[in-house]
């Protein structure tokens, strides 16, 4: 019985046990899911509180943009997203789609002023910018044609499959500052040459900081980097005066296929090597002191090129500036003599002045290693050395002239002299020559078949060379070096000039159109640059810059 009623008892307790534990677990699973309801509910309503915050911010982020563009708009807003085309053309003038035009029309952009952009790289990393003025509105629809100094700003390197950017309409300050920094050296070598990047910037209607600017002169080419600008970092160069300072380049370039003008100084002599068909250039400067002297014709200017090998020569250029590379087409004074070479720059030519002088090395023959130096010497000496020789020759008066040699010779000794003379003594019977040779020299004597000149015999082949094989020059005529020399210097349409009204290294072309102009002695540019209209600084009346001299002398009474 007593067991019967503890077996009854110990499962009453188990079941009892076992209810609880169940119940305790319950209890536990109904906490867990609250708590992961509470979880989850607090995910969802972060959640919704992020996405309601990047809502907000967003917002807050296009109206910020919205605010910014129309400051930078002054009012305008405009942005498109076009695919980048290149165009042949000068300056950074894009062309946009018709669409562009009649959205711009609309919002009043044209009243406004000149219409700037600033255009954007997408999808790309360096997030390339820079500004643009535009051309015309005749792209095709989804397209902006870039020209040159566009492109290779946004695109240094090569660019992508599709180059897509973004055009945006901003207002930008007149600019009133800028430094440049030309990547080449001799870009300050060009005769003014600020006139010269002011002409290049008349094709321009922006600057941004960090583009780099191309500055052609002539067949020379900058690359002018810009490093500051003011009053903003991107400035309108329209209608405006800029005050531009140029820096040197940081380092010499490793490697140009460009000349360069290395500085020579009076009497410290430079070394170099030329190689066969290249040219070497220097340069010097006639200060006012010097050309003192000079014009004063006790002092002269020698140029002098030295080398020592044999079997090697190299010619002698120089030219005056604004011809800042002799050529052996166009130079002004040159020297084809065998071996070492001087020229002599003195005050009885009038092609020599103050200024600032190139002189080339041209390698005809070989790799010549050479010394060249420019010096000027006192030639008051030998002048008084040639009075008193001329003063004595005209106290022997009793002289009678040599049948052989045709000198005067004292009648005294003139039997002793004829007799060596025509023993050891030949006069060339070449027309017009009449040098007197030694027996021995007689066979190294030679003249040229075409001009008549006097050379040793080593010397005609180079003669026939350089002077009378037919040269062609780029405009088509055929001529040899002496006339070559003066058609490209006078008569040559394609002879590069500088302008006289903006200064820049431009092809002569064709005689002016209108009549004053080609009495005026104006070429082709010379006749449409010297159109544009400038205000007189005396009466601030708009004149055309090539009547501005007329002007002057009716209106104002000026000489």
């Amino acid at each position: 019985m007593d067991f019967e009623l503890r077996r009854a008892r110990e499962k009453l307790e188990k079941e009892q046990k076992e209810r609880k534990e169940k119940a305790r677990l319950k209890l536990e699973r109904e906490r867990k899911a609250k708590q992961e309801a509470l979880r989850q509910r607090e995910a969802i309503e972060a959640a919704q509180r992020s996405r309601r915050i990047d809502a907000m911010e967003a917002e807050i982020k296009v109206n910020q943009q919205m605010e910014e563009n129309l400051l930078a708009g002054r009012g305008i807003m405009f942005h498109r997203v076009l695919e980048a085309v290149p165009y042949h053309g000068n300056g950074d003038k894009i062309k946009l789609p018709p669409s562009c035009f009649t959205e711009l029309s609309e919002q009043g952009a044209f009243d406004k002023g000149p219409l700037h952009f600033q255009l954007s790289l997408m999808h790309q990393e360096d997030n390339k910018t820079t500004h643009a003025g535009v051309l015309e509105f005749t792209a095709e629809e989804g397209f902006v044609g870039l020209p040159p100094h566009i492109w290779s700003n946004l695109f240094p390197t090569n660019p992508p499959n599709t180059s897509m950017i973004e055009a945006r309409y901003v207002w930008l300050p007149k600019g009133t500052y800028a430094k440049l920094q030309p990547d080449e050296f001799g870009f300050s070598d060009i005769p003014n040459h600020k006139a010269v990047l002011e002409t290049s910037l008349r094709q321009h209607a922006t600057l941004s900081q960090h583009d780099v600017l191309t500055v052609n002169h002539g067949v020379l080419s900058y690359h002018l980097r810009v490093l500051e600008l003011k009053p903003s970092s991107s400035v309108s160069v329209l209608e405006t005066d800029i005050e531009v300072d140029i820096v040197g380049p940081d380092s010499a370039p490793s490697s140009t296929n460009q000349h360069v003008l290395r500085p020579l100084l009076f009497g410290k002599p430079e070394s170099g090597t030329v190689e066969e068909g290249d040219y070497i250039y220097y340069k010097f400067s006639i200060d006012n002191d010097t050309w003192g002297r000079v014009s004063s014709g006790d002092w002269e200017i020698e140029v002098k090129m030295e080398s020592e090998a044999q079997d090697v020569d190299t010619d002698l250029y120089i030219s005056r500036h604004p011809l800042l590379f002799p050529t052996r087409h166009q130079h002004g004074w040159s020297s084809h003599d065998v071996g070492s070479k001087a020229l002599v720059l003195s005050s009885k030519d009038q092609s020599v002045g103050p200024g600032t002088y190139s002189i080339g090395l041209y390698g005809f023959k070989g790799t010549t290693k050479y010394q060249v130096s420019v010096t000027i010497h006192d030639n008051s000496n030998s002048k008084v050395g040639q009075q008193v020789a001329s003063s004595s020759s005209v106290m022997e008066v009793d002289t009678v002239e040599c049948s052989n040699c045709k000198h005067y010779i004292p009648s005294r000794t003139i039997a002793l002299h004829e007799a060596y003379c025509r023993r050891h003594n030949v006069t060339c019977k070449h027309a017009g020559c009449g040098v007197v040779l030694r027996n021995e020299e007689v066979k190294n004597h030679v003249h040229c078949d075409k001009c008549g000149q006097a050379f040793q015999k080593g010397e005609i082949e180079k003669h026939m060379k350089v002077f009378h094989e037919p040269l062609q020059c780029p405009c088509g005529i055929v001529l040899e070096k002496e006339q070559m020399v003066q058609h490209q210097s006078t008569d040559c349409p394609l002879r590069l000039i500088t302008c006289r009204f903006c200064g820049d290294m431009v092809q002569a072309g064709t005689s002016a159109s209108d009549v004053r102009d080609r009495l005026r002695g104006l070429s082709e540019h010379e006749s449409l640059c010297g159109s544009r209209t400038a205000p007189c600084d005396s009466c601030g009346r708009a004149v055309m810059l090539k009547e501005m001299d007329i002007h002057q002398i009716a209106v104002h009474q000026k000489n």
